[in-house]
Order: structure tokens, then C-alpha cells, then sequence
């Protein structure tokens, strides 16, 4: 019989939401306890998913016994430290993307996992969406040879708002944010060190300090290349596309759908379809956490993108 995992989810906005669906879907782990900065919404908020406990703060949370461990879907500003802190606390812990702003910050993170030996794991979604994992099999059976990784990942937010358009207390960042995803997944599906990587970036934008359009170029050891532009000015469907050029095959993936170069879906063959990333990500912490074994996406596992994303901060600068 399957243990259930006691949870926290801190974070009640657009992502916390996403977690929440996405452990509905799943029978291994219980949500006791919701965290969010409006208290009367994060009530709102576990009455409808039948949670216990809502609170505004986290060292409450951190300081009960029965919770086994945290998914924070957090600002990314605050992502590293409460990750620490959870992990000091003696919680499992998943840290939706980016594990941190800065590469000193990421591998602080690793530290404390190290030291405590708990599950840390980071929310690189990717790496779990059905498409994606199709093709990764492919890869590892010697049946797709990836040439080229054509990245498009455009958003409509030239003003401080998130995924819900409500207004952010923080900035979101192009790099960090966005560019982790692509940078971890071309690392993870080819199986080797990136080697070369550039970037450029379009004006900074006077009110939210950041450049709202972005370039990145990558190599892999092995000779594939990947190509990602990144914008927050696109007023066409938002989003990423990922465009898998191989030897002779073309695959395209957006999130959880996969079509060949002709736009044909692609039968995936894998079990439990109706999951989607998410939900993949959140069954694999808590397998990792029963069966006490690094999780995929494991924080240790994803510190080479944050090495890159690193590079490219210093090439800007």
C-alpha cells in the first residue's frame, strides 16, 4: 500500500493552483496545509480543495511535525532561501522554476541538500511533459539523432503582472525564469555539457528594469545545436514551442502535445496519458521521497543549467 506523503504547497497563485490540480490527479500524497501572503484568499483557496490548514506564514508551516515536505511555488526572489529553510527544517522540498536567481544561491541550495540528505528537487517541467519524455526515449534507444533544438518561448507582459494578470510584487526575468527551461532540457536530452553559449538582449525597459526580448545560442559537446528567442512582446499565442530537428525527423512539442515536422499527431504509447507535466513532476517527488533516492530534476541534477544561465548573466553584463 502506497504511504501518502503530507504536503505543504506555499504559494496560492497561479502555479500553487497548478500543484494542486496536479496532486488531485494523483493517489500518493495529502495536502495539509496551503501558505499564501492574502490570508482570506488561501482560505478560500484550500476550503475548495479540502485543505485543513491555511496560513500566511511559513515558519508555521516548517514547524509542524506531521508535514513531510514543501512545494514552493513562491516568488522567485524568495525560491532559494525557503528552499533552505525548508531543508533545514528537516521537509523534502520542490522549488518550482528557477531554483534561484544567481548560480551562488543554487549551489547554496545544493549544500543544504547535501548536508541533510533530504529530497531536493526543482520544478523544471520539461523534463516530465509526455511529448518530451517521448522523444528523450528515442534518444536513449538510438532511434532519433537531435541535431538542432529551435526554441520559441513568447509572452504578452509588458507590464508587471503573472500568468493570472494580476500585479507581481517582483520582476520575472527572461534569463532565470524562462531560459531555464530550454537550457536544462537541451542539456537533458542530449546528455552532454554545453560548450558555447551566447546571448543577446533587446532595450531594457524603463519601468521594469529588465530586457522584455532575448536571443540565446547553445552547442552541446557533441555537436547539436540550440537556438532560443525569448520575448515578452508577442502579441501571437503565448507560450513555448520546442522544435526537435533530427536525422531526417522533426518533432514538435508544446507542453504536454507532440506533432511530426507536418503537424500529424504523434502517438505517445505511454501510460497514464491524462497526466500532464505537472503531475509527472509531483509523482516523481514523492516516489523519490518514499523510495529516499535522487528524483529526476533533482536540485544537484539541474546545477549545470544554472552554470550556464550564470555564463550568459556575465556575457551580458
Amino acid at each position: 500500500m502506497t504511504t501518502s506523503v503530507k504536503v505543504a504547497v506555499v504559494g496560492a497563485g497561479a502555479f500553487g493552483i497548478q500543484h494542486l490540480d496536479a496532486i488531485s490527479k494523483l493517489n500518493e500524497a495529502e495536502v495539509v496545509a496551503l501558505v499564501g501572503r492574502d490570508l482570506q484568499g488561501t482560505h478560500e483557496i484550500a476550503s475548495r480543495y479540502g485543505i485543513a490548514r491555511a496560513s500566511a506564514e511559513l515558519d508555521e508551516v516548517l514547524a509542524r511535525p506531521e508535514i513531510d515536505a514543501v512545494i514552493l511555488c513562491t516568488p522567485t526572489p524568495l525560491h532559494a532561501a525557503q528552499a533552505i529553510a525548508c531543508l533545514q527544517s528537516g521537509k523534502h522540498v520542490q522549488v518550482e522554476i528557477p531554483l534561484a536567481d544567481s548560480l551562488d544561491d543554487a549551489e547554496t541550495v545544493a549544500l543544504w541538500q547535501e548536508r541533510t540528505g533530504l529530497v531536493a528537487m526543482c520544478g523544471h517541467t520539461r523534463r516530465f511533459n509526455p511529448g518530451h519524455q517521448w522523444l528523450r526515449n528515442r534518444i536513449l534507444a538510438g532511434q532519433f539523432s537531435l541535431r538542432q533544438l529551435d526554441v520559441q518561448t513568447h509572452f504578452l507582459r509588458r507590464s508587471n503582472t503573472n500568468a493570472l494578470g494580476q500585479p507581481r510584487s517582483w520582476t520575472d526575468h527572461l534569463l532565470w525564469h524562462h531560459a531555464a527551461h530550454t537550457v536544462d532540457l537541451f542539456q537533458y536530452q542530449t546528455g552532454e555539457d554545453i560548450i558555447a553559449a551566447n546571448v543577446l538582449e533587446g532595450p531594457i525597459h524603463p519601468a521594469l528594469g529588465i530586457a522584455l526580448d532575448m536571443s540565446i545560442q547553445l552547442k552541446s559537446r557533441g555537436g547539436a545545436l540550440c537556438t532560443l528567442s525569448l520575448s515578452f512582446n508577442n502579441a501571437g499565442p503565448l507560450g513555448s514551442t520546442f522544435r526537435y530537428i533530427g536525422d531526417g525527423s522533426t518533432y514538435i512539442a508544446r507542453y504536454d502535445e507532440l506533432t511530426d515536422g507536418k503537424g500529424e499527431s504523434v502517438n505517445l504509447d505511454l501510460s497514464e496519458l491524462g497526466l500532464g507535466g505537472v503531475a509527472r513532476q509531483d509523482r516523481e517527488f514523492f516516489a523519490a521521497i518514499r523510495e529516499r533516492r535522487e528524483p529526476n530534476a533533482s536540485v544537484m541534477g539541474v546545477l549545470p543549467c544554472y552554470r550556464v544561465l550564470h555564463q550568459l548573466e556575465q556575457k551580458l553584463k
